[in-house]
This record gives C-alpha cells, structure tokens and sequence, in this order.
C-alpha cells in the first residue's frame, strides 16, 4: 500500500496559478499572504501524512467502541487528534474574535481534502465540530458565542450535528423531539437522534450537540422546527465543566466503511440547552451547517480519490503482467497497458478538476461573505446555492468511481485487505449518502435552483464559463474552448427542454435530475480544466508537470466531458417508462 502523499504542489498551483488566491484575499482585506498559505498547506499535509494516515488502517480493524455508556475511538486517535489541535487545524476557519484563525474557506477545504485522504474515520471529528462552530458563529447569542467557540476552536471541545430520528431522515418535518421551556430561560430537550457523526468519543473532554426539536404548540412540519445547543456535560457562566447532562450513546452503529468514526444512537432525557437563532426558525439556521457539511463530504470524494490514485499508480509501476505493444520483456509493468492507462488518466483528470472546484466554490463563498460590494455578494450566493450540490454529488459520485478503478487496477489484490485499497472503497461509500443522498442534492439543483428561477442561476454561470472559452491566444486552448462552448449550449438546450416538460409534469423533474446534475457538472469540471489549462500553458517549456497538466486535461475533454452525450440522450428520452409498472408490478 502507497504512503499518502499531501498533494501540497498542486493545491498550490490551483491556489496561487489558477484562482490567484493572493489577489482574492487581498480583495477581502484578509492578512493572509502567500507564503503563510503554503506554510500551512505543508503543516497540514506533515500532520495528514505522520499521524492520520499511520492509524487509517488499524482504526478500520479496532473500530470504536462502546462500554457503559462511553465511547473510545482507536488506540492512536486521541495522540493524533492532540497533534491535530496543537496545529490549531480545529480553529483553521474559525473566527479570530474567539480564537480562530479566520483562514479562508478555500484554503479550508484543501485541509479537508489532505485529513479525508489520510483517514475519511478520523476526518469526520473535526470537520462535524466546524460546522457546529459556523452555525453557532452565525446564529448564536454573543454569550453563547464566548462561552463555547474558543474551547472548540482549541479542540478542547467537539460539535455534532443531530438530526435524523429513527423515522424521520432527509423528511425533516416528521421529527419528534420535543424542547420543554424551563423557568430559568433554558429548554429540556428529549428524544433520540440517530446516525450521528461523533455523537460521543473519547477525544475531547465534552461534545456540543446541535439539536433540531419542536417546541410547545409548534407549527406541524418543518416551519415548526427550532435547534437548540445542548451540552453533554452542562457549562457554567464562566466556561467550567459542571454536572453530566441526561445525553446517553444507547449505540454505536456496525457499518460497511470509516469504522472509526462514531455514528451514534442518541438519547436526550430531559437534557438542558439553550435556543439557537428564532423559534421555529432552526431548519434555516441549520442549514448553514449543513451546507458546510456538504462541501466537507465532497471533500471527502476528492480526498478518497487522490488517495486511490496514488495506490494505484504505484502499484501499476510495480506490478509486471503481459507484454506492452513491441516489449521484449518478459513481463511489463501494467503501466504500460492501455486499460490500466484509462483508469489511471480517468482518476486523475476527474481528481484534479474536483479539487479546482473546491478551490473556486471556496473563493464563492468568501466573496459571499466578505465581498466588496451588495452586486458581488449577491452574484456569489448564487454560484454558491447553484453548485454545492453540483459539487457535494460529483465528488463522491466519481470518489467511488476512482476508489472502484483503483481497486480494479490492483485486481485481486485491490479485493484484499491488506493493500488497503479496498478500505477506501468502504469508506466513501457513504459519502453518497449522508448530508443528504446525492439523488437529493440533484432534485435540489433542478427543482429549486433552476426551475424556479427559469434556469437564470445556471444561465448567469454559463455565461461566466462562455466568456472564459474566448479570447483565448493558444490554439489548443482555443479549440478547447470551441468545445468547451458547444457543451454549454447542450446544457442549455436540455435545461429549456426540461423548463418546458416540468411546467406539466414534475416527475420529468424527479426522473431527469441525476444525469441532469451530471451534466452540469461535467461542464463545470471542463470549465476547470479550461482554466488549469491556460495557466499551466505558458510553463510547459519549463515544467514537467505543467506539461502534464496539459496532457491531462486533454484526456478529460477527450474521454471525459462526451460523457454527457449519453446523459442528454437520457434526459430527452422522458420519464415515462420510469412510471410505466404500477407499484403492484414491482
């Protein structure tokens, strides 16, 4: 099994070449320059390589464990988690007024990308807890902000995120539990969550659980939800520990993959909390968690990806198997082969444009946040609302698609547990499920971010791609760019086709959604690609590696981005055989 290696050079070359991070956030008034960015990428990657990856695969065979009511992650986690924080990698986005390092969100996600590769298990800690921080940052009191940021930031603390009950998953408004007011202004929460990330662990002296409830006399549904902030061992005004709050594991889930990572049975017995944001408005404010989380997931893909890719490559390298076209070897390496060579190049090419797009989606919603004007804030939000579920979807549609490649160069051997490459298989896996199933993320792109606009989102996007395929001096790019406008016009003429078919029937919506999600994303991924390209161009002379860059995103326009002929020929062909049995014909 290859050691993980942080890809540190080219999430440089994105960041710096590709997006000109420093121009971006010199734009915010961000002190962050060049040089620190880096510093913090190869802090990053060291932590990732030295004490995540070493207890990946042991922490897959321990597992967690549940004893009286207590959790315990893997031996080495703890050490690792400890190292992690001292780096201050909790704190990586965190805001500065409570001990943040206020970093950028697209570096943040290059951190995500490094700790999921490493170890998706242990990845998982952390990135639930920073969710919880920006949901708290954006919608908590300013005595709830003092009182818990800076220990999670620390890593003192963890976070989760708590809201499937047994009966009620992605359908929010069937939710039970209840939030009981108290005389002293807090609320007395019960119920039982399920399928919680991190819900109890040994690795932080408390957890914040973030928990969606219903109050008195709420509204039925989901306009009836509020979220509440519920220790399980209960602070004091001051930050001090103070008794066990009523928060049990009643289990810990028995999984197909990330092991390591505690999926928790919660129970809350009368537990103590306080409000977060407006009653019955705790869907909106979870939401900012949840999109979060979302982008983290993708990472996820990404990450799982980079990592099959590097067990791959060097195990194509080493493994001899037949003879390439005019070898008088006994054996080549299966490097050499032409089947190996597509899986490969498809790993790669899919891996690099990911990670582009979060570098990109990162920049969307820092402008978001902090853009100079009400124009460019605006135009950001859209982008962001637009492609988060473009992103959370193709990066772990196709981080299964290069875990599974992996495994299928590595043949027999991908299928045994000691390479190591089926583990990742296993692992993300469930990155097409949780934050919302991708078939979820799909009907929430064509139902609420292009049909009920009339397709202006996706419109204003395109036309951002179209303006960047012209002008362009070098001929290859160019005809890239030809290509790469061809594609968008396809796009726009199966999105109209669409527009008109959904205003009479919505389950051409529903039937079409995932390809039609694919396709906005192949184009996507070929405007990345268009954009490596051309900064990577004027280095080939001088850069083996740009000049690879180049080959790559050959590859991708070549044997990639036609993918979406079949998908289109999909779309086109409507949704009526999907209804053609009656449920009894099932």
């Amino acid at each position: 099994m290859a050691q993980y290696r942080a890809p540190v050079e080219d999430m440089q070359f994105v960041l710096f070449d590709v997006f000109k991070a420093q121009q971006h956030w010199h734009s915010l008034d961000s002190a962050l320059d060049q040089d620190t960015a880096n510093a913090m990428l190869v802090e990053a990657g060291k932590v990732a390589e030295q004490q995540l990856a070493p207890v990946n695969r042991s922490g897959d065979e321990q597992g967690v464990a549940l004893a009286e009511g207590e959790v315990t992650t893997p031996n080495g986690f703890k050490q690792a988690y400890n190292v992690f924080a001292e780096n201050g990698l909790c704190a990586l986005t965190g805001n500065p007024s409570y001990g943040g390092l206020g970093m950028p969100k697209s570096l943040g996600l290059l951190v995500d990308e490094m700790n999921y590769a490493a170890n998706s298990s242990f990845a998982l800690y952390p990135a639930l807890s920073a969710g919880a921080c920006m949901t708290i940052d954006a919608h908590g009191s300013e005595q709830l902000k003092q009182r818990f940021l800076p220990p999670m930031y620390s890593g003192q603390w963890g976070g989760t995120m708590c809201l499937t009950e047994p009966h009620s998953g992605s359908d929010l408004g069937l939710m039970r539990t209840k939030a009981e007011p108290r005389e002293d202004g807090t609320y007395s929460i019960s119920g039982t969550k399920i399928f919680i990330t991190g819900g109890d662990h040994d690795l932080t002296e408390n957890i914040i659980h973030l928990v969606l409830a219903r109050l008195p006399d709420a509204p039925a549904g989901s306009k009836g939800i509020s979220l509440f902030l519920v220790p399980k061992i209960w602070v004091g005004d001051e930050g001090e520990l103070k008794e066990r709050n009523p928060v049990t594991c009643g289990a810990v889930e028995h999984k197909m993959g990330i092991k390591a990572s505690a999926t928790c049975v919660m129970n809350f017995d009368g537990a103590r909390g306080f409000l977060i944001g407006e009653p019955n408005r705790g869907l909106q404010c979870m939401f900012t968690m949840m999109n979060a989380e979302r982008l983290s997931i993708g990472m996820q893909g990404v990450g799982c990806a980079d990592a099959s890719y590097q067990n791959a490559v060097e195990y194509a390298r080493e493994r001899l198997q037949g003879r390439a076209k005019g070898s008088k070897q006994v054996a080549d390496p299966i490097i050499k082969h032409g089947d190996v060579r597509r899986m490969l190049m498809t790993m790669k090419s899919t891996t690099e444009a990911g990670r582009a797009l979060a570098v990109y989606l990162g920049q969307q919603l820092d402008f978001s946040n902090h853009g100079a004007t009400p124009e460019e804030r605006a135009t950001a939000d859209t982008r962001v609302a637009l492609l988060t579920p473009v992103a959370k979807a193709m990066f772990t549609d196709l981080g299964l698609e290069s875990t599974v490649l992996g495994q299928q160069v590595f043949g027999g051997h991908g299928y045994i547990r000691e390479w190591g490459q089926e583990q990742l298989v296993r692992d993300v896996r469930i990155a097409q499920i949780y934050e919302g199933t991708n078939g979820i993320q799909a009907m929430d792109l064509l139902h609420r971010k292009v049909f009920v606009n009339n397709g202006e989102w996706l419109e204003s996007f395109v036309t951002e791609i179209k303006q960047s395929c012209q002008g362009l001096e070098n001929d290859q790019l160019a005809g890239y760019g030809q290509a790469l406008t061809a594609r968008c016009d396809q796009l726009m003429a199966v999105t109209s086709l669409l527009l008109q078919r959904g205003e009479h029937n919505t389950d051409e919506l529903g039937v079409a959604a995932c390809e039609f999600l694919h396709c906005v994303g192949y184009v996507t991924y070929g405007y990345m690609w268009l954009r490596m390209m051309e900064a990577a161009q004027s280095k080939v002379d001088s850069s083996a590696s740009m000049a690879a860059k180049m080959k790559t995103g050959a590859f991708f326009f070549s044997r990639i981005l036609p993918r979406m002929d079949s998908l289109i020929a999909v779309i086109e062909s409507g949704s009526d055989h999907a209804f053609g049995l009656s449920e009894d014909d099932f």
